[in-house]
């Protein structure tokens, strides 16, 4: 394992693909809602360092990925001597567990649906990009769908609560018109549904995971705990793809439901040894 000084290089293997410093500090919070928040402990530049080399990481977006998170707020670092450890802060283990229950119990249920829509009308000017892309980005992670330029659709009227804090936290309220209702009579609900979420993009999707994923067998040691990550790393963006829509509008057979069983059966299958290992390393250091 590599000291904590600034000058220590990582080797990495000459076929790695490098990651970039967005991804780094995306693999960064899985590694850090995997392992730190479970276990509780704070963990050592050098454990992460290690950890990230292995997942393709070069040691100078690694770096910056724990100077952002830590500008950010999540996490916080200690000093001793010449090292340094680095522990979750109350924002971020808050944010990380939010997260988790999110990632962890995602895709599996579906609850009855009783055929209403919430629909918001927004206006936006396109010369407000930035507000325009923060306002997709919130009704987006609500689980909202736009078929339109301006109309925004959820089979689930229990978002209103939510999409109306991100309204509202955009200073928005005057700008958006809110309805709640069954699907009327005049143009096609399927296509609707097509245009404002592309499931056969999001299909492709779960089956790229599942071929990444259906039937892998890593070994224990740092083999799993990077199975691991990976796999929790992948499985994070279904959140914000899928909308989790009623079987009722979905295809039959829908390969989500396959992939979000094959996501649970794995994170189980490979959690003791995992975290096992995450531990030896931590303890190495």
């Amino acid at each position: 394992m590599p000291s904590d000084d600034e000058s220590t290089v990582i080797p990495l293997h000459t076929r790695r693909q490098q990651a970039g410093a967005g991804s780094a500090r995306s693999l960064l919070l899985s590694v850090f809602g995997e392992y730190v928040l479970p276990q509780g402990h704070s963990v050592w530049t050098s454990t992460v360092l290690h950890v990230l080399a292995e997942a393709g990481v070069e040691e100078k977006a690694a770096r910056q990925a724990l100077s952002r998170m830590a500008a950010d707020g999540w996490i916080v670092s200690e000093r001793l001597g010449r090292r340094v450890r680095w522990g979750l802060t109350e924002t971020g283990r808050q944010l990380l567990t939010e997260g988790a229950e999110r990632i962890y119990s995602f895709g599996r249920d579906r609850d009855s649906w009783d055929g209403r829509w919430l629909t918001l009308l927004v206006s936006v000017p396109e010369s407000q990009r930035d507000l325009r892309h923060q306002l997709r980005n919130g009704l987006t992670w609500a689980g909202l769908g736009s078929p339109s330029p301006g109309v925004w659709v959820s089979p689930h009227a229990s978002r209103e609560a939510e999409a109306k804090q991100v309204v509202e936290g955009l200073g928005l309220e005057s700008a958006v018109f809110s309805f709640c209702g069954p699907f009327a009579g005049v143009g096609s609900e399927r296509a609707m549904v097509e245009q404002a979420w592309h499931l056969g993009d999001l299909a492709s999707a779960y089956e790229e995971f599942l071929r990444q994923f259906a039937g892998l067998r890593p070994e224990h040691g740092d083999q799993v705990l990077l199975a691991q990550i990976r796999l929790v790393h992948e499985w994070r963006r279904f959140p914000r793809l899928d909308p989790q829509l009623p079987l009722e509008l979905l295809p039959a057979h829908w390969v989500g439901l396959r992939a979000a069983n094959v996501f649970k059966d794995l994170h189980q299958d490979w959690h003791r040894s995992a975290q096992a290992r995450w531990a030896e390393l931590a303890e190495e250091d």
